[in-house]
């Protein structure tokens, strides 16, 4: 396995690469940048501009920029924000530990919430439960999520004011109580859409799963139902369901510009949503990088799983 997991990170190595390129490429041919910055106030001359590009090195071809650019981040650095004037690097790491919170709080419930769900609607098919979970998760999945996160704080805060609506931390506050009060509605918006989808994933696969033939010789030599039911049914559709589960990881990035922007949350989707209005390119660069890398990572997670849930798989 360890070959197996050696040889995937170096495949990775040309796409990362390739993403770089891409993204970089598309930063430069984006209106804005320091340009639009400084220029805002037109006090400043044709000749200042020329020199602030010429101490960032922006007045080079564009293949020599993304050389020294690309030097830099094998040694750590993605740069210097335009907006402010530090390193990218330390700006991202600021915020990255309130990201990980927020996803995963998002993702621990959508985990637990999704297979309880899902498991209960197989096991009572057709019944009023199973159709109040179906009709709950295309709820979820209709649903948009900034709506849904604006609809939670207008009646968990403003109506009932049990819960805050924004921040990470009330003013004053730095305790854990505080944080999971305000943690509570962003990490349910975050992982509404997947609590609705998986649920039904594992459904699904309980379902093909329990009419198998081993499953009733269990029954029939007596062993108990929870036993058939949790290690030899679901064990067995959880294999599947974790390919949907590595795919969707990655998406939180995506989830968490919008509710980080709608909550006020402190993490990489509120600073990613703020460095592209104000074209702070150099902070979404790294964004970007980092988010390639984190969904390489959830899909060899994935598949590095399915030889712990299956037996039978093996990675030479």
């Amino acid at each position: 396995m360890l070959r197996y997991t050696a040889q995937r990170l170096l495949g990775a190595i040309p796409l990362i690469l390739g993403i770089s390129v891409i993204s970089f490429v598309f930063m430069q041919l984006a209106p804005g940048g320091p340009d639009a910055m400084f220029a805002r106030n037109g006090r400043m001359s044709d000749e200042q501009l020329a020199a602030i590009r010429r101490n960032m090195g922006l007045d080079k071809p564009v293949p020599v920029q993304y050389l020294h650019w690309l030097k830099n981040l094998l040694r750590g650095d993605l740069g210097t924000s335009y907006v402010q004037n530090r390193p990218v690097t330390r700006i991202i790491l600021e915020r990255l530990p309130n990201t990980l919170i927020l996803v995963g709080a998002g993702l621990g419930l959508a985990l637990v919430l999704a297979l309880a769900f899902g498991v209960l609607a197989a096991v009572r098919q057709y019944s009023l439960f199973d159709h109040a979970v179906n009709a709950v998760a295309f709820f979820g999945l209709a649903m948009p999520v900034f709506w849904f996160g604006l609809m939670l704080q207008l009646f968990f805060g403003v109506r009932l004011g049990v819960l805050p609506t924004a921040g990470m931390h009330a003013t004053g506050e730095t305790g854990a109580l505080d944080l999971l009060k305000h943690l509570v509605l962003p990490a349910f918006t975050l992982g509404i859409g997947s609590i609705a989808g998986w649920s039904r994933y594992v459904r699904s696969s309980l379902l093909e799963v329990i009419h198998k033939d081993y499953i009733r010789t269990a029954r029939a030599k007596g062993v108990r139902e929870r036993v058939v039911l949790l290690r030899h049914a679901l064990r067995n559709a959880l294999i599947p369901f974790v390919t949907v589960v590595g795919i969707d990881i990655p998406l939180y990035a995506v989830g968490a510009v919008v509710t980080e922007t709608v909550f006020a949350w402190p993490g990489m989707g509120r600073l990613f949503y703020d460095s592209l209005a104000a074209r702070d390119y150099p902070v979404q660069m790294g964004i970007l990088v980092l988010s390639a890398f984190a969904i390489i990572l959830g899909n060899l997670v994935a598949d590095l799983l399915y030889a712990i849930l299956d037996p039978r798989i093996k990675y030479g």
